[in-house]
């Protein structure tokens, strides 16, 4: 861990304080909030790198990228630098009538990277499901084939919180409380390869769910508009991951039928499978891409939809209502803009890609303690992206393990008995060796086993 001084780091009475009042005046995201009373937050001072320290200067490693977003550390100073800039031109204007460099700039690089026409913006993940979901429907009915209006995604998928993303996500502890607001839609197999057949290889069992899609969308798909896929890795499922060979023949199949295929690389996009996108690895090309998280570099909230010439076309006419009347007051911002445009300058300019090659390959070798661990199953890894299973855990394993982590300077986030690494680009060997060592510990801690 880096050396810190403690000159410029509050007080444990004043980190106290800080705990109490957020306890008091702020509801937190994906919380009981009752819970914080025995697991109070970490009160975070600063960052540098990969590390997030406390009010107290106490350090610890952002093994899952602050939920995904961070991809080349905290306070990077290129990215700050291109913020900077940006806060002395314009911060904000409102996109409806008006445009700017950076939305500009980012919109032709975007194009270049995914092969997709035009891009239109929202702040999150959630908003840009939202938008492509629409995007489609809407589609359908400016080209006169108004049934189509309905919607698949994969079993165990997730797609957002809002309430059209939250009718295409397949997590219960999410979705039934609100179910009697939600669209229905219609769920497929999952390609994920934990649940293949013995004997039966992650392509064969890809294949097969792929069937199981081909079998609904002949009976249904004069009423489809579009299905959903999160490529090659199932976040909130697990970090469940599939063939690419999935990925292929859905593709075909959406031409088939005339489906569109919305690809929700929200969390995997921009390096963390591997290549740039996830869809790369089977060589396609979706009709309406979703972007967010990494496309700042976890600086500032900006997400993006990315659609092919087609799909634009049909919404340019001269009737207002045949536009895509859609809006955000912050589309497009300046600033995450100009993130963004750092962040893809960042994978230019330092073959980033390649470079993860590299540190995968080490962190490969380095995980092997805790691979061999008796109680870890379904060992996995996708890019940059680790998880493995945790068998026989305990109902609060999660939180056990959560805790255990970060006596060992860790910030880890169990989904269920799932464990997962998502760690900042920038971590050096040296981390990832302390990421595996003390995630052992914590294993060993949450289990009983010490």
């Amino acid at each position: 861990m880096p050396n810190v001084g403690f000159l410029d780091t509050k007080s444990a009475m004043e980190q106290s304080d800080l705990i109490s009042r957020t306890q008091a005046a702020v509801w937190h995201p994906c919380t009981q909030m009752k819970q914080q009373i025995a697991t109070p937050p970490l009160a975070i001072a600063r960052g540098q790198g990969v590390w997030l320290y406390d009010s107290d200067g106490r350090g610890y490693i952002d093994g899952i990228s602050s939920w995904w977003v961070n991809l080349f550390g905290h306070a990077n100073p290129r990215i700050n630098a291109a913020i900077c800039d940006q806060l002395e031109q314009i911060e904000h204007v409102m996109l409806a009538g008006c445009t700017h460099a950076p939305v500009v700039a980012l919109s032709e690089r975007l194009a270049q990277l995914t092969g997709l026409g035009h891009a239109f913006y929202g702040s999150d993940g959630a908003s840009a499901t939202e938008i492509a979901l629409k995007m489609s429907f809407h589609y359908w009915r400016n080209r006169g084939q108004a049934d189509k209006t309905e919607f698949v995604s994969l079993k165990n998928s997730y797609h957002g919180e809002t309430l059209g993303a939250l009718s295409v996500t397949d997590v219960a502890i999410f979705k039934d409380t609100y179910a009697p607001l939600l669209r229905q839609s219609a769920q497929v197999m999952s390609p994920d390869w934990r649940l293949a057949e013995v004997g039966e290889s992650a392509e064969q069992y890809a294949l097969r769910a792929a069937q199981d899609l081909a079998e609904y969308l002949a009976q249904h798909h004069r009423r489809v508009a579009a299905l959903i896929v999160e490529p090659l890795v199932q976040g909130a499922a697990g970090m469940a991951m599939y063939h690419p060979a999935y990925l292929t023949r859905v593709r075909q199949l959406c031409d088939e039928f005339g489906v569109h295929l919305i690809a929700d690389e929200i969390a995997v996009g921009f390096g963390r499978t591997g290549t740039m996108f996830a869809c790369e690895q089977a060589a396609i090309k979706p009709d309406l891409m979703c972007l967010s998280k990494g496309i700042t570099g976890g600086y500032l909230p900006l997400s993006a939809v990315l659609v092919t010439d087609e799909i634009y076309g049909a919404f340019y006419d001269d009737a207002t209502a045949r536009g895509f009347l859609h809006s955000h007051s912050y589309t497009g911002n300046p600033l995450a803009c100009r993130a963004a445009l750092a962040t893809l300058d960042i994978f230019a300019e330092d073959q980033v890609l390649a470079a993860n090659r590299s540190k995968a390959a080490y962190l490969e070798q380095a995980v092997l303690p805790l691979r061999e661990h008796p109680r870890v199953a379904d060992f996995r890894r996708t890019g940059m992206i680790w998880a493995f299973d945790v068998l026989g855990a305990g109902v609060g394993f999660a939180r056990d393990f959560y805790l255990a982590a970060l006596e060992q300077n860790l910030l880890l986030r169990p989904i269920g008995n799932t464990v997962y690494f998502m760690p900042p680009y920038v971590i050096n060997e040296a981390e990832m060796d302390q990421l595996v060592s003390g995630s052992l510990i914590a294993l060993r801690q949450a289990i009983g086993e010490i």
